[in-house]
């Protein structure tokens, strides 16, 4: 019992130091300088929300897939449109795609209520299980279509898109409370960048932010038209 019980605290503390050296080392160098969001990230073991193969790369700066076509995003993205968003404590978030549930659990440190949406059932039910886990108990995961989102449950002060979109749908910025705000990478005319959306008096305006790539999000995507 001694042993395993020192196993466990050395693999804790072998996760923080790393956790430490991904804030130090790839998001404080990369601009992101609210302590909210960096404590949130640090308080939260990335390698839990990926597949047993991958735990050894968790905290590389990329895109790590943890289902076929579904990826986490690489951490300074994250913690970039995290910054952006400015997410307040009192503030009701929606996490669209949440996958495996990494950036629910993150979100959980930084707002008072998160509502979580996955449309692929094994990955509601794997999400649920890590942040019931890791106490998360004001985060909840819906299953529904990911361009759908949760307007049942809104409206939401912050919306964070976990991937790339190639158009952002009325029925989303109706999700938005007035003076809401939705955080995303944008994929528009031949750039993909970091993309600020906010909601005044019923009008939404955005502007980009950061240059960033990530995979597309399901259900986000242009259709495709052919010309001849």
């Amino acid at each position: 019992m001694r042993q395993a019980s020192q196993m466990r605290d050395d693999q804790f503390e072998q996760s923080r130091a790393v956790r430490l050296a991904m804030i130090a080392g790839q998001i404080r160098p990369n601009r992101v300088s609210d302590e909210r969001v960096l404590n949130a990230l640090h308080d939260v073991p990335r390698e839990l929300f990926v597949p047993k193969i991958l735990r050894g790369v968790a905290y590389i700066d990329e895109d790590l897939e943890v289902a076929k076509g579904r990826y986490l995003m690489e951490p300074m993205i994250l913690a970039r449109l995290l910054m952006e968003a400015e997410i307040k404590p009192d503030d009701a978030v929606l996490d669209i795609g949440c996958a495996t549930g990494y950036s629910t659990a993150v979100l959980s440190r930084l707002a008072d209520a998160v509502v979580a949406v996955e449309e692929d059932p094994e990955l509601v039910e794997k999400a649920s299980a890590k942040l019931a886990d890791l106490g998360c108990d004001n985060a909840a995961v819906l299953e529904a279509a990911l361009s759908y989102g949760a307007p049942e449950q809104g409206p939401f002060d912050v919306i964070l898109l976990n991937g790339a979109v190639e158009k952002i749908e009325q029925n989303l910025t109706d999700q938005l409370a007035d003076g809401g705000r939705l955080v995303c990478v944008r994929q528009h005319e031949g750039t993909s960048r970091g993309y600020l959306l906010v909601k005044a008096g019923g009008t939404a305006g955005g502007r980009d932010l950061f240059d960033a790539f990530t995979p597309v999000l399901p259900g986000y995507e242009v259709e495709k038209r052919f010309s001849f």
